[in-house]
């Protein structure tokens, strides 16, 4: 397929052909989840990816919280460039988004949402070509305590420093296009019909605890004996 081309992160960048196969695969693999974690629903009537990835255009938001309030001063403090720096307070953070998809959105509209969530793993860049998250996870809810708040789908998006986070999460803290990542906005305005509620986490691993004998820890103490 030489000269065939597929619009990523922006436009003087193309996906390789391998590429291009990875995205279908995920969306089809995420059809498959959906087809069996969600309710069934007729089929969709076009392909969700036909959509381009990069987009620019304006995210509609409620009135802002004082989280919001607060880290846009911050970023304002510091600047964007620090405050959007991979090198930002650098340690895991992680993003955990949660959907409750409307009543009307098709098993495959849902696959498309989910799968083009997945993606951003590989289409999440900074300018210079490098990659922004260090991994995506995905389930549907299983919980039987009954707390659950209607909520159906979780995403669980691992960052290598807040920086990252920033620069990812972008709009409504960060305003500046040159430093929010397009692809994540792109996929923002695509999901955003499709889903009657979002709740959103973010928390910087601040300790982790396992089981005595386990873990880094204890590895590293086997090895000195």
């Amino acid at each position: 397929m030489k000269g065939s081309s597929f619009p990523t992160l922006r436009p003087e960048i193309e996906m390789t052909v391998s590429a291009l196969f990875s995205r279908r695969a995920v969306y089809g693999a995420t059809l498959a989840l959906c087809a069996v974690g969600l309710y069934q629903f007729p089929a969709a009537k076009a392909d969700p990816y036909s959509l381009p990835i990069a987009s620019s255009g304006p995210v509609k938001t409620d009135m802002l919280s004082p989280a919001t309030l607060s880290a846009q001063q911050l970023a304002k403090q510091v600047g964007y460039a620090q405050f959007t720096a991979p090198d930002w307070h650098v340690g895991p953070v992680r993003h955990m988004v949660m959907f409750r998809y409307t009543k009307d959105s098709t098993t495959a509209q849902r696959a498309g949402v989910s799968g083009r969530f997945l993606h951003l793993v590989q289409d999440s860049r900074r300018m210079d070509g490098k990659q922004v998250v260090a991994s995506i996870e995905t389930g549907f809810q299983s919980s039987g305590e009954g707390a659950d708040a209607g909520l159906q789908q979780a995403f669980l998006v691992t960052f290598r420093s807040e920086g990252d986070r920033n620069y990812y999460v972008g709009k409504p803290i960060v305003t500046d296009p040159a430093f929010f990542d397009p692809a994540h906005e792109a996929f923002k305005e695509f999901a955003a019909p499709y889903l009657e509620k979002v709740v959103v986490f973010d928390y910087t691993v601040a300790a982790e605890v396992t089981p005595a004998g386990t873990g880094t820890k204890a590895k590293k103490a086997r090895h000195n004996r």
